[in-house]
């Protein structure tokens, strides 16, 4: 364990006071804040020569970015278990027998859900709950079950209190995927978080309008191609957290990023990025994100005792890690810059190729190197394009166009973008505000989407620009809440300060309206 200095002492003191007299939060979110600020007086971790300097100064300056897990890992960031495993056998350990029927069902799923921990202490992924509750759904009359049902989302709303935990359906209509809909169309929520699994052919065209129906009113659901996923992660994957595609049963050790632009900074030109600053920065991460998977592998005891892995719900070689990266636009657009060329991401070839190149590379390190514990994907991490933190200031998430410069026409926008979702395995996405109009064309939205995935888009989101549930980056909060938290009131949810501060350095409520 390494000596820890009295000033970082200090600055942990006067961060741990701030949150105890904070009038913004909520008890439940003071504990969970204290428990960050503990932890990250540990230092348990053999890390590599070098990170401090990348890693533990100013964000103008930030290369690499540990993204809140403090330096004692006790369990996995991203956990995905497997809630059909406890639909038809129960759980010993909280003495719940395998659900007989849709009362049953919902209460053993939110009984389970209080005990799955992760980076936020609240689950992620909160299962594929068509499948899941489609067994149980004809247990009682329709208009009961969409009543159960109402209820149920209401509770994960009030009790899960972070829009990161994620909920998949799909891709195979169901009437329990269409109850849900109808559920969260009238309630509005901004948890949890939803995916539709899209696939043409499989997903018909009704229980799609659906969704873009709900998406519309609720910000929810997003729609993966699932298609692409499986071909990648195969049929047993989930969409979790923000839009993070992980195996099930399993998850995501860690997720760590890099800070391209901060990376650009550092370089002399293009060539002295790519030959010397981008493959040190790189190394220095994965090798960070090793000593982080050994640990929680080899010494947390999470794997030996959690009662998770005890009855297999999850299992340890279904997990890998993310390889995470933000400010693809800016680190393109400041070395070019730096070769004294004109040109923007986004909108020159010359710069969206340049992208691609840095990509390029990226994705041949990933590939190259050997990642420990992570059997289920090849022994390599993932690549993951992060959506962000709420006070990153000129740092676009992942590969994303910056808010501003969008494209005038959305074909042109889709037709960027379209190079980069292919590296991103663990999740990449892009986000499109529409005009309130839409809601009588919701057939638009539907060609948008088969359009996009026959070219290998990934992941997209919609909204309609007056809907009071608005996607962040990767996660939902509420205009009205946030609204409430900038007056100086408390609220409920974590992700709303998150919102809030995406709203003043990311400008989140100025995408262009399609």
């Amino acid at each position: 364990m390494r000596d820890i200095s009295m000033e970082r002492v200090n600055e942990t003191r006067k961060r741990i006071l701030e949150i105890i007299e904070s009038p913004t939060l909520t008890h439940e979110q003071k504990l969970t804040n204290l428990a960050g600020q503990a932890d990250s007086l540990m230092e348990v971790l053999d890390l590599p020569e070098g990170l401090d300097e990348l890693l533990n100064v100013g964000i103008d300056k930030q290369c690499i970015c540990d993204l809140s897990e403090g330096h004692a890992p006790v369990r996995p960031r991203y956990i995905a278990p497997d809630y059909a495993k406890f639909m038809k056998e129960g759980c010993e350990f909280l003495q719940l027998p395998a659900p007989a029927d849709l009362y049953e069902a919902l209460n053993g799923l939110l009984i389970f859900y209080k005990h799955v921990p992760s980076v936020t202490n609240y689950p992620v992924y909160v299962g594929q709950l068509d499948e899941l509750l489609e067994p149980f759904i004809d247990t009682v009359d329709e208009e009961q079950a969409k009543k159960l049902l109402r209820m149920f989302m209401i509770h994960v709303d009030r009790t899960v209190l972070d829009s990161f935990s994620h909920a998949n359906i799909g891709p195979k209509p169901t009437k329990a995927g269409r109850l849900l809909l109808e559920a969260e169309t009238e309630l509005e929520h901004a948890v949890p978080n939803l995916t539709l699994k899209y696939e043409e052919g499989v997903t018909d065209d009704d229980f799609m309008l659906k969704a873009i129906d709900c998406a519309l009113h609720s910000a929810k659901p997003s729609f993966a191609n699932h298609k692409m996923f499986k071909s990648e992660l195969t049929e047993q994957y989930v969409i979790a957290s923000c839009y993070n595609g992980l195996p099930l049963g399993g998850g995501s050790y860690t997720l760590c990023r890099l800070i391209l632009g901060n990376i650009a900074k550092r370089a002399k030109n293009i060539q002295d990025f790519k030959e010397r600053e981008l493959p040190y920065v790189m190394d220095i991460m994965a090798r960070y994100m090793d000593a982080r998977v050994r640990f929680e592998v080899e010494e947390s005891g999470f794997f030996e005792n959690h009662f998770l892995v005890k009855e297999g719900f999850i299992r340890r070689d279904r997990f890998t890690a993310m390889y995470g990266l933000v400010g693809l636009a800016e680190c393109v657009n400041l070395l070019l810059e730096k070769e004294g060329k004109t040109g923007r991401f986004g909108h020159d070839e010359y710069a969206n190729n340049l992208g691609v190149e840095i990509m390029n590379q990226i994705d041949a390190f990933n590939k190259q190197h050997e990642a420990p514990y992570c059997e289920v994907t090849g022994g390599h991490y993932l690549l993951h394009a992060q959506v962000g933190l709420a006070e990153d200031q000129h740092v676009t998430p992942g590969t994303r166009i910056p808010i501003g410069e969008e494209p005038q026409e959305l074909i042109e926008h889709l037709q960027v973008i379209n190079r980069f979702h292919k590296y991103f395995p663990s999740g990449t996405g892009d986000i499109f505000p529409i005009d309130l109009t839409v809601h009588r064309n919701p057939e638009f939205v539907l060609d948008i989407i088969k359009g996009a995935f026959r070219q290998d888009l990934r992941y997209l989101s919609f909204y309609s620009s007056d809907s009071d549930v608005i996607r962040v980056t990767g996660y939902l909060v509420k205009r009205s809440e946030m609204e409430k938290l900038d007056s100086g009131l408390a609220v409920l949810q974590n992700t709303t300060g998150l919102g809030l501060g995406a709203s003043k350095n990311g400008h989140i409520l100025e995408r262009k309206i399609r």
